[in-house]
């Protein structure tokens, strides 16, 4: 059932005949020389490099709270859920009870 189906024989094209080589490769050019980057030099002095360095602090702390909420979203709804599996429980309990 799941065998690949090939072609027969005769649908393939012949091989083609390599043509015999005579001429000599042309060496490769050179290759090209780079100019030197335009663009300016960023250096940085003491202020930006605090500035930086609060700048990513600033970010690790906002997605830490953010991981640490959602965290927290979690956890309560996991309590949630198992409170009110213990109702129900409880409730179907009773009702065998009064049966």
């Amino acid at each position: 059932m799941f065998t690949p189906k090939y072609p027969s024989q005769d649908t393939a094209p012949p091989p083609a005949d390599p043509a015999p080589q005579t001429s000599i490769p042309a060496p490769p050019a050179p290759a090209p020389v780079v100019p030197a980057s335009t663009r300016p030099i960023v250096q940085l002095t003491p202020g930006s490099a605090l500035a930086l360095a609060a700048g990513g602090g600033a970010v690790v702390l906002v997605v830490g709270a953010v991981l640490v909420s959602m965290l927290l979203a979690v956890a309560i709804t996991g309590v949630s859920v198992a409170l009110v599996a213990i109702v129900l429980r409880l409730l179907v309990k009773d009702l065998q009870k009064e049966r």
